[in-house]
């Protein structure tokens, strides 16, 4: 049996693909970095963070459609569809504008984090959802 993918087996990245009309596209990557197969499963977490320390910004992303387990090679990688929309959309008095430092990425299954860089504006309130993404396949 294949042990699930590990927060340690994993590296977590981001690659922007497109934008317009106040929103932007993107996805989020996690490579096996282990010398073994490992199973990923399910939903990450996500969710910006600033301040310089990590601290969350807003509300975590909302979850889209389904997922279903799969086997990673040594160097494959998964992906995560990320669409978000602009602070910009929202009037400043209801969005509370925010300078974020990038995401904060949780492996499925897993309680530790990783950062990646995203500078952006998004929106301290947490009842505006910036943020939606897809599980890993």
């Amino acid at each position: 049996m294949t042990p699930k993918c590990t927060n340690d087996d994993l590296k977590a990245g981001y690659r922007a693909t497109e934008a317009g009309a106040g929103s932007r596209f993107g996805e989020i990557t996690l490579t096996n970095v282990a010398d073994h197969a490992c199973a990923l499963g399910g939903f990450g977490g996500l969710s910006y963070v600033g301040g310089g320390n990590g601290t969350q910004v807003g509300a975590p992303a909302v979850r889209e459609g389904s997922w279903r387990k799969v086997i990673m090679k040594p160097g494959q990688v998964a992906v995560s569809a990320v669409s978000e929309s602009t602070a910009e959309k929202y009037p400043a008095s209801t969005c509370k504008p925010t300078k974020v430092d990038g995401f904060r990425i949780y492996v499925p299954d897993s309680y530790d984090s990783q950062f990646v860089a995203h500078k952006t504006t998004a929106c301290a309130a947490k009842d505006v959802k910036l943020l939606s993404h897809k599980a890993f396949h």
